[in-house]
């Protein structure tokens, strides 16, 4: 493992309000940089009253100014709702003011529900023109000539890194196939990263962009000084993909110390294998949980999440992380 970063999906606590969110993003970036975190990523959501990172090019900037050095990006924009030359503007503008700290994830999903979608989009083509917009949208980030037909300006030189982000094999195969990093959403989305990882790995063409695979992968991550209390502050986390399974989106609920009074057992069961790549404990078992993700699947580098209620309780769980992650990069990967 070369590097470990951080996604946050600006989380909106019950009993607080987006302006909240948004200034503990900033306030989270800050500490993740001095804890050694590589990448800060923000994720493109909409419709959803727990998430305050819908505008993600603007709170991207927003972090970025807020930190020196940390790279910064999106993990990621969902690229169907955006015309392509839109986001090579965003980004080629965010690039030129925080040069060589600005990634770019791109997703194939919508990112919110389809009437939604219809909103953003005004229309719902039939063809799925995700590798072409990729591929356009590569383009505007390179040194095009002044006689060009259209440029990102600015964009055009800025030569953002662009990375293929997915749960699935489509994602992985795409990635491969462009020869660009792949980021895969193990955080809610396990079920087919040891496939997905497999098919970019065996099937990568080396490119301008990347001269052999890079895979990063996402854990969700909850540290506290017991096992009993990382487990009482992730039930924040459990209640709100609950409510979001059945139908009932809200902002991040407070914890419990019972989740069964509140989530059936057959939605729980869904809950714990989506959100099954996941290391939760005091710090002595989340570095034993971390350590079996990282020999299983050695990812060259792992992103960690986790939406905690209490502000506080969620920089000193990734703070605390952070130092279990360093000790996990500087350990010989068991054979």
């Amino acid at each position: 493992m070369q590097h470990f970063s951080l996604l946050d999906l600006s989380p909106v606590p019950e009993g607080q309000t987006a302006a909240d969110a948004l200034a503990g993003s900033v306030d989270l970036a800050r500490a993740a940089e001095g804890a050694g975190y590589h990448r800060f990523w923000l994720a493109e959501h909409h419709n959803m009253p727990g998430i305050a990172s819908a505008a993600t090019a603007v709170v991207i900037g927003h972090v970025a100014a807020a930190t020196r050095s940390m790279r910064i990006g999106a993990g990621g924009i969902m690229l169907p709702n955006h015309a392509p030359l839109v986001i090579a503007e965003q980004f080629g503008t965010l690039a030129t003011l925080y040069p060589d700290r600005i990634d770019l994830g791109l997703g194939r999903a919508p990112g919110t529900d389809m009437a939604t979608a219809r909103a953003l989009r005004r229309h719902m083509a039939p063809d799925d023109s995700f590798p072409q917009d990729v591929q356009e949208l590569i383009g505007y980030f390179g040194e095009n000539p002044d006689a060009a037909p259209v440029r990102a300006i600015p964009g055009t030189g800025t030569h953002v890194p662009v990375w293929i982000l997915g749960s699935s094999l489509y994602g992985a195969q795409l990635a491969a196939y462009l020869g660009l990093p792949y980021a895969f959403a193990s955080h809610f989305a396990p079920a087919m990263l040891e496939q997905a990882l497999a098919v970019y790995r065996s099937t990568f063409q080396p490119s301008a962009h990347l001269d052999r695979p890079y895979v990063m992968m996402a854990a969700g991550v909850c540290v506290a000084d017991t096992d009993t209390d990382a487990a009482y502050l992730r039930s924040s986390q459990l209640l709100a993909f609950a409510r979001l399974r059945t139908g009932r989106p809200g902002k991040l609920p407070y914890p419990v110390h019972d989740t069964g009074t509140e989530i059936p057992p057959a939605v729980m069961a869904q809950v714990q294998q989506a959100l099954s790549c996941s290391a939760t404990g005091s710090a002595k078992t989340v570095q034993k949980q971390l350590r079996g993700i990282i020999d299983t699947f050695q990812p060259d580098e792992l992103m960690v999440t986790g939406m905690i209620h209490d502000h506080d309780a969620r920089v000193r769980s990734f703070q605390m992380a952070a130092d279990i992650l360093t000790d996990l990069r500087r350990a010989p990967v068991a054979a």
